[in-house]
């Protein structure tokens, strides 16, 4: 219980000397403060920049694995394009030979004119896909129907288009069964899908007009085509496994040896989110780092005004040592006092923190608006307030202690 009392009274009388000379501990613990709140602020920033990307990351569709050609380093006097290509023999194999996978669809994209009455468009998005496009995708069908298997067996010249084509190309407001032009044929709209907005950072631009057709259909347009498969796991954690059976059955359909690069390449977003992370921790402690050179800062700043203060206040140190205060004591009135003034300094740097990063989440359409403040961080900042007026609070709390008390009360 006297430890106690001893501490509660040293911070009052540590408080009242932080009040005496107000102006200099606001200087001395500047560095405390910036450090403190570039710790919350970049903390929080960083946190409210991964909900962003990992948000637009699952836009995307967190199951979703990418097969496509690939021209292995260094191998272009090796490969041509052409056996590169992925062929449609591995599109009707893959499903049955890699059971992770739940669906998947061939796409062949081509940019061709397409043209309804007066308006005319040169260069539109138009992919051929198979049905199971709609369940990879999940967009919603706003008018009409989805490309169904009957279009795809029968090589129907039917297109769904998205909503945003419908004011492009100044279509009827119900535009199901209006027949547009595709790359010079007639094609009947039998569906609308919504429109998905595309984040930039994944290539995405002002959202334009697509046309979506029958797979089949689309190789009767493009004989040689270009394309690339879009599968979906049965579950997000399969994508490893998923990889290792598309990766068995690529290297067999062409005939690689174990020694042959893959010709190919498969990716997914879950392989991109855990490179992401990796980069966020990363980038996290590098700032941390940076930041902590503030708060070393702040520390040397109470060590140097702890030491003035043993030097004014001699006179007082020897007299409380005369009258019989323990070196002890005084040792922990002085570290006390630096604790308390690093932990106001703290305070006062995360009331500022809190205030960046409200701000920064008012910011209109700003990534950071769901940036929060962790509890570990405010916990750190505390925590390493304290830890620096313990530390450099520690060298002028010894001389404190150790000063001669005759000396001390000869002392001008």
């Amino acid at each position: 219980m006297m430890i106690f009392r001893v501490i509660f009274q040293t911070v009052f009388l540590a408080i009242g000397q932080i009040w005496a000379n107000k102006v200099r501990a606001m200087l001395t613990t500047l560095g405390i403060i910036i450090g403190v709140a570039a710790v919350i602020s970049v903390v929080a920033a960083t946190d409210g920049l991964q909900k962003f990307v990992l948000k637009e990351f699952a836009s995307v569709g967190a199951s979703k694995v990418w097969i496509f050609p690939r021209m292995p380093e260094g191998q272009r006097d090796r490969f041509s394009w052409r056996q590169l290509r992925i062929q449609l023999k591995e599109v009707n194999g893959m499903l049955d030979r890699c059971p992770s996978l739940e669906r998947l669809t061939p796409i062949l994209e081509m940019a061709t004119s397409v043209q309804y009455a007066d308006v005319t468009k040169p260069t539109v998005s138009v992919q051929a896909v198979r049905p199971a496009w709609h369940q990879i995708e999940d967009r919603a069908i706003v008018q009409g129907r989805p490309l169904s298997t009957i279009d795809e067996d029968q090589r129907l010249q039917v297109c769904i288009i998205n909503d945003k084509a419908i004011g492009e190309f100044q279509l009827p407001g119900e535009c199901v069964g209006t027949r547009i032009s595709v790359g010079g044929r007639l094609f009947t709209i039998v569906g609308v899908v919504e429109t998905k907005t595309v984040s930039p950072m994944f290539g995405g631009d002002e959202a334009r007009t697509e046309v979506y057709i029958p797979f089949q259909t689309g190789l009767m347009l493009r004989p040689e085509p270009r394309m690339y498969i879009v599968a979906q796991t049965k579950s997000p954690e399969l994508y490893e496994d998923a990889k290792a059976e598309i990766e068995f059955f690529m290297r067999r359909m062409r005939n690689l040896k174990p020694d042959d690069p893959n010709t190919f390449g498969v990716e997914a977003i879950e392989q991109i989110i855990a490179q992401f992370k990796k980069l966020a921790a990363g980038l996290s402690v590098f700032l941390a780092g940076i930041v902590a050179i503030s708060l070393l800062v702040g520390g040397i700043g109470i060590m140097n005004i702890m030491l003035v203060s043993v030097s004014e206040r001699t006179r007082e140190i020897g007299l409380r040592k005369a009258v019989g205060a323990k070196p002890s004591v005084v040792l922990l009135q002085f570290l006390v006092e630096a604790v308390t003034l690093c932990l106001i300094g703290g305070a006062v740097g995360l009331v500022i923190g809190v205030g960046i990063v409200a701000g920064l989440k008012l910011i209109p359409k700003s990534p950071l608006e769901e940036a929060g403040i962790p509890m570990w961080s405010i916990a750190l900042s505390v925590g390493f307030s304290a830890a620096t007026g313990l530390i450099f609070g520690m060298f002028p709390a010894i001389k404190a202690a150790r000063l001669d008390p005759i000396v001390a009360l000869r002392h001008e």
